[in-house]
């Protein structure tokens, strides 16, 4: 059974969420602003947070950072807004999804699902070498890790999945839709840009600059794990 945790200042839609979640098979808990969240996350063991945006005393994006400085969880994040603004910043910050408001239960549940089975079943392939490594870099997806020249680069799941999809097939291109079918999953409900929100975070992170190998645009395509 997972641990859900469904954190909104409207006492109604967390009861709604939580009866959905409930009659799923998932064990739900609530809280009602940031601190409260980071307060049952630091007593209870929580496999995905569902997370609201505008909330009192700790706002959402104030909370996504806290849980990022110790915590990969899966968080989806929560919101009356659609602005791709909201969208880019909740990806940029390391959400794993974005739901806009009004829910739509089945929709809920189907990124719920999603999420939780790409975190519990990250290998795509058990005949994939979990372990890639290029000049300067190494990645290590049975155990989450990157290492760029030496030193451990800090990353959501997401981000290291990508960079291994791509660094799995070198020099291939692969459109913004193929990625999102093969690293988010057949169901994800996103779109390109987070897509490029992802490839834009990974590039900081390990340069732009390198010998043998580099994340290129494929402009009008999509994007490639270039090796010289």
């Amino acid at each position: 059974m997972n641990n859900i945790l469904v954190v909104d200042d409207d006492i109604n839609i967390n009861k709604v969420i939580t009866l959905y979640l409930e009659k799923e098979g998932y064990k739900a808990y609530t809280a009602e602003d940031g601190k409260a969240a980071l307060n049952v996350i630091a007593n209870q063991k929580i496999d995905l947070v569902i997370l609201d945006i505008m909330m009192p005393v700790m706002d959402g994006w104030d909370t996504l950072k806290e849980i990022r400085k110790t915590s990969q969880m899966p968080v989806i994040m929560l919101s009356a807004k659609g602005e791709t603004f909201d969208k880019v910043l909740g990806l940029e910050l390391g959400a794993d999804d974005y739901i806009v408001k009004p829910l739509e239960p089945k929709e809920l549940l189907a990124r719920v699902r999603a999420v939780l089975r790409r975190t519990n079943n990250p290998g795509k392939s058990e005949e994939e070498d979990p372990t890639i490594n290029y000049e300067d870099l190494t990645i290590d997806i049975s155990n989450y890790r990157v290492e760029y020249k030496e030193n451990v680069i800090e990353m959501p799941p997401k981000e290291i999945e990508l960079l291994y999809f791509l660094a799995s097939h070198p020099n291939k291109v692969f459109t913004r839709e193929q990625l999102l079918q093969n690293v988010w999953d057949f169901d994800y409900f996103g779109d390109s840009r987070t897509v490029d929100v992802h490839i834009k975070r990974v590039r900081e992170k390990i340069g732009e600059e390198n010998k043998g190998w580099n994340v290129r645009t494929v402009w009008g395509v999509g994007y490639k794990f270039e090796v010289k």
